[in-house]
């Protein structure tokens, strides 16, 4: 919830700062429909209610956040759009990974960044299927989670060995495409020996 309302609060204030430039903060609140209003108000009772630690993180975070150049900060907007776009029990999930990730080391963090990126990026269908997945995984025992892992070794092994036996069947065809060329290529000469003698 508190990345979802960092997220929330850069671009409440981000936005208007782009749009109504010359406008007060207050001008810009009156602007808005009721219904802004009221989402904004509750948005700030959510900030005020937290821990004066988180709020100095949150604030810490929107600054990072507004300093960025305009493709990242655009691309970081989009992600929040997807991210709200998620129904809620996917943001939950999202929220629980957050939570786990920023417990792991650096290059554990990295790996777990590039997953995330397919997550987003994928289309819903396969985003709630990704998440399926991770769900099944986590409810898995040990003795559950090696058994996958040597399930998927094995179908691995099994696809090495099936492109194996394809690449050695077309090497087999090249080799017999070859030879038929310069079977070709044999008669043609023998054929234009035979018309020079005769």
């Amino acid at each position: 919830m508190t990345r979802s309302l960092l997220i929330a609060a850069a671009l409440v204030c981000a936005v208007p700062v782009r749009a109504f430039a010359q406008e007060t903060p207050e001008q810009r609140f009156r602007s808005l429909p009721p219904e802004k209003q009221e989402e904004l108000r509750q948005k700030f009772r959510e900030l005020q209610s937290l821990p004066p630690e988180e709020r100095a993180q949150l604030k810490q975070n929107l600054e990072k956040l507004q300093s960025l150049p305009p493709t990242e900060r655009a691309a970081v907007e989009e992600n929040y759009r997807k991210f709200q776009a998620m129904n809620p029990e996917e943001r939950k999930q999202m929220l629980q990974r957050w939570q786990e990730f920023k417990q792991l080391p650096p290059e554990k963090r990295a790996e777990l960044r590039q997953q995330l990126r397919r997550v987003l990026k994928a289309d819903p269908e396969e985003r709630r299927q990704i998440l399926e997945n991770m769900r099944r995984w986590q409810q898995m025992t040990p003795e559950q989670r090696e058994e996958a892992r040597q399930k998927f070794r094995e179908m691995r092994q099994q696809r090495k060995e099936e492109r194996k036996e394809e690449r050695k069947e077309e090497r087999k065809e090249e080799q017999k495409d070859q030879k038929q060329k310069q079977e070709r290529r044999e008669q043609q000469k023998d054929r234009r020996l035979e018309r020079r003698k005769g």
